[in-house]
């Protein structure tokens, strides 16, 4: 395999996971945080309280360990692929957010929400055809 081929694969392998482990981390915090409840800061003995309930959720840990992996992947991809290639391409997370916003929050998607990101994702492919490497590797 050539190396333009293998810095494709490898840009768009990590471009899915960070499209995939962002959202999902993302969507676990908020049904953790949905399920400990709003945060009782005062008086200080209520704000540890509040941080142990927050940190026994297995959800939160879940969401994240999920933005741990998004975090990594995006260095990664960022060290050998375009800043301007490699932000627009991840912004199909936001039909992915609107996914499990629906199917794991029971959030209501509107059809009008729905086509702006269908928009977003026609962008994205527009973009995805494009050399993700336009500088000379330093």
């Amino acid at each position: 395999m050539t190396s333009k081929k293998t810095l494709h694969l490898k840009t768009y392998l990590l471009i899915a996971v960070m499209v995939i482990a962002g959202p999902l981390g993302n969507v676990l915090l908020s049904k953790g945080m949905k399920h400990v409840g709003e945060p009782v800061i005062w008086p200080p003995v209520q704000l540890l309280h509040t941080a142990s309930n927050i940190f026994a959720t297995v959800s939160i840990w879940l969401g994240i360990g999920s933005l741990i992996i998004f975090f990594v992947a995006y260095m990664l991809v960022l060290s050998w692929a375009d800043y301007s290639f490699v932000q627009p391409a991840s912004s199909l997370a936001y039909g992915i957010v609107a996914l499990l916003g629906f199917l794991l929050l029971g959030e209501t998607v509107s059809p009008l929400r729905w086509a702006g990101i269908a928009i977003i994702c026609l962008g994205v492919f527009v973009v995805g055809r494009t050399n993700p490497r336009t500088t000379e590797h330093v």
